[in-house]
């Protein structure tokens, strides 16, 4: 059936972009928040959560349990989530959505965490708390640790994101410095129980990872957090690094967790799609970290072997992988775009426009970075169009503006947020 597809541009686009959005489709908590619904407490419900996907899940947890429970269990509560994620979507009846900054925490995310903290006052062992945590959490809801105000929290929030820390460095970072975080939620909701849903952005699936566990304590410790501020000669207050060499361990773990949407179900879902219109599927792996410069030139070579050898899939097929690359910047100016543009663009360039191959690299919660671009297209005459169009490719990623690039050429990726996060998602066609 593969033999016959014809793909030019316009069907690898389309293509690619089915594959895309079903990943995207098959992590919307609408589809899935009914099946999570636990039995109804004696007492109340409070929900509580932080994330790029905490308004999405809310409306989707109210509705559920409304439509399971009815209307004789009190719920209530507050979540926090990114700026403009709330938008489109059935506003929670019984649960607040604050908005705050994200990649960098601001006074809405100070905000949020000071209501959160408020609705778990006064539980009892009758009551149940609902936690619901997605990547992006670490920055719309943060309490910084006496010593750390606003400015000095924010000024630490760019430097690690321009450091090239792992994401699992800087999570390790802000969960010793925060009063929300590593588990630190759960054992403020005590006696209640506390059921934690989570939509995993995380290499690995580490559910204390995402948004650097407030209602799951991990192992690392103080020691750690210090380590790592020594080695990336992080901008920590004086004050701030006395209370976290005094710092006691992380509360241990209470309560049940539930990981109801992750990368792999993601890139499952891309697959399935992509072996329905007759493409050979290959799922790389959902956790690929790295500087996304040379994780792109890597996809490259995968793609071209693909294309030569059939090895490691045979053509007409995709290469899916998903994953969280780091961007690191050297000082100095630079332009625009996130990691994924900046793999796409990277990927361009190892490609050096080599026939018949395309890719889709993007974001899954639709923001790359800071920016309004999920992520971007590659084609073959990604270099061809962009010259044509007084782009360069090379001065672009040596300076970091891989969206003003993609922008030229309009291949660029919008699509607003997501209302999910599951990481990257990569889609390289070979046909």
């Amino acid at each position: 059936m593969s033999d016959r597809i014809a793909i030019d541009d316009a069907a690898a686009r389309r293509l690619l972009r089915m594959v895309h959005d079903a990943a995207i489709a098959a992590s919307q908590p609408a589809a899935i928040m009914h099946r999570h619904v636990p039995p109804p407490p004696a007492g109340r419900c409070v929900v509580i959560g932080a994330g790029k996907a905490a308004a999405a899940m809310a409306s989707a947890l109210d509705a559920a349990l409304l439509a399971q429970w009815g209307a004789r269990v009190p719920v209530s509560g507050v979540v926090a989530t990114r700026y403009g994620h709330a938008a489109g979507l059935p506003p929670p009846a019984r649960i607040a959505v604050v908005e705050a900054g994200h990649p960098v925490p601001d006074q809405h995310s100070l905000l949020a965490a000071q209501q959160i903290v408020a609705a778990l006052h006064g539980l009892t062992p009758q009551d149940l708390v609902i936690a619901l945590i997605s990547g992006g959490g670490s920055a719309c809801m943060e309490w910084p640790v006496a010593g750390m105000d606003l400015d000095a929290l924010q000024a630490l929030t760019r430097a690690m994101l321009e450091s090239g820390a792992s994401i699992a460095e800087i999570n390790t970072v802000r969960r010793h410095l925060s009063r929300v975080k590593g588990g630190r939620l759960a054992a403020l909701a005590a006696p209640a129980p506390v059921l934690t849903l989570l939509i995993s952005d995380v290499p690995g699936d580490d559910p204390a990872a995402i948004a650097s566990g407030p209602t799951l304590a991990d192992a690392t410790r103080a020691a750690d957090a210090l380590a790592i501020i020594a080695r990336q000669r992080l901008p920590v207050p004086a004050a701030a690094l006395a209370a976290l060499r005094a710092a006691p361990p992380l509360p241990p773990t209470r309560g049940e967790h539930r990981i109801i949407a992750s990368p792999r179900q993601a890139l499952t879902a891309a697959a399935d799609c992509a072996r329905q219109a007759g493409l050979t599927p290959l799922i790389l792996g959902d956790a690929l970290e790295g500087e996304a410069r040379e994780l792109g030139r890597a996809m490259a070579g995968i793609a071209r072997s693909a294309q030569t050898w059939g090895d490691p899939l045979r053509a007409p097929g995709v290469i899916l992988s998903g994953g969280e690359t780091t961007v690191t910047l050297a000082g100095g100016a630079y332009g625009r775009g996130g990691r994924n543009c900046e793999f796409a663009l990277a990927l361009a360039i190892a490609l050096d426009g080599a026939p018949g191959i395309w890719a889709l690299v993007a974001d899954s919660d639709g923001i790359d970075g800071s920016d309004d671009a999920a992520g971007a297209f590659v084609a073959p005459d990604t270099q061809a169009r962009a010259g044509a169009a007084g782009a360069s490719a090379a001065q672009a990623l040596a300076g970091h503006d891989s969206y003003s690039f993609f922008a030229a050429i309009d291949d660029l990726l919008i699509t607003g947020p997501s209302h999910t996060n599951v990481n990257d998602i990569r889609a390289v066609l070979v046909a």
